[in-house]
């Protein structure tokens, strides 16, 4: 039988979004990418340290921990193949069980999501995160720079999503840049049992609302958190939506616009995404951040 990733939870990730490679790509943005494949080369035996989504990596994997084939994760990168040699004897050095790689020398790669049916695509490069979203694959641009998670809950996946451009669709945020926040409470209270339409990230919500109850006899867990600006009576409408949906969040803040930042140190993610900038260049100082280029806050 020919090898399959069916029914997996199926991440792609870059080189740089799973590994710390700053210094690296410093030198090939100051020289060119032959200077980098020898630097590469050069550290070949020196491991790279964990980059932004290391943790989300290592977490998701320990669900294939007794054996059972229920996460994959893939390196899907404009690195080049010396290169990802690196990349790969990284990964093995921390124990990552991650087989399957695509390197592409600086062309795009998320054309190669498609034949991998990813539910996630995490990678630092903007453009090829809006070539992702576009062609309807949940993508987040990682923030390199952005705090390491916590260690405090080494058992517990825990992921935080913004609502409206990120889980729910953007049809409430056009409403309110459109006409204010009178004009948005309004609307959603007006509609409040209509659900929302989905968003660009609930097809991962839903694979990780499968993984979490295939996999809750395990080691691993699954804690999420919805981390939003609206606040009450508009709140109504986005639980209504996920009930409909019949998935569960186990965490809610409705902050009414509040900085996010503070509140996720305290929840403590593994990573956490939203669509609009200014909430994640507040968070990556706490968090592992990544931007979700969709919506009517991030035009073409």
């Amino acid at each position: 039988m020919p090898a399959t990733l069916d029914g997996r939870l199926v991440v792609a990730i870059s080189s740089r979004a799973l590994f710390d490679f700053e210094e690296e790509n410093r030198v090939f943005e100051a020289t060119d990418d032959r200077a980098y494949m020898q630097l590469q080369l050069q550290r070949l035996d020196d491991p790279a340290r964990p980059g932004v989504a290391f943790s989300l990596v290592n977490k998701l994997l320990g669900f294939n921990a007794d054996g059972a084939a229920r996460v994959e994760v893939v390196i899907l990168s404009r690195n080049d193949p010396v290169s990802g040699m690196r990349v790969f004897r990284s990964a093995q050095h921390y124990g990552l069980p991650i087989e399957r790689g695509v390197f592409t020398r600086g062309e795009s790669p998320w054309r190669y999501l498609r034949p991998l049916r990813a539910n996630l695509f995490l990678s630092t490069n903007q453009a090829d995160v809006r070539s992702a979203l576009e062609a309807q694959v949940p993508a987040a641009q990682a923030y390199p720079h952005s705090a390491q998670a916590s260690a405090a809950h080494p058992t517990e996946l825990r992921i935080a999503f913004d609502g409206d451009a990120v889980l729910f669709s953007d049809e409430a945020e056009q409403v309110y840049q459109r006409e204010g926040l009178a004009a948005f409470q309004r609307h959603e209270t007006g509609r409040v049992a209509t659900p929302l339409p989905p968003g660009p990230f609930k097809p991962l919500l839903e694979a990780l609302h499968r993984l979490r109850h295939v996999g809750e006899r395990g080691a691993m867990r699954i804690r999420t958190a919805l981390v939003t600006a609206r606040s009450a009576p508009a709140h109504e409408r986005a639980i209504r939506t996920l009930m409909d949906w019949q998935i569960e969040v186990d965490e809610a803040m409705f902050l009414g616009g509040l900085p996010k930042g503070e509140f996720l140190r305290e929840f403590e993610p593994d990573f956490f995404f939203d669509d609009q900038t200014g909430h994640v260049d507040n968070a990556a100082p706490h968090v592992p951040s990544g931007h979700v280029a969709a919506g009517v806050s991030n035009p073409a």
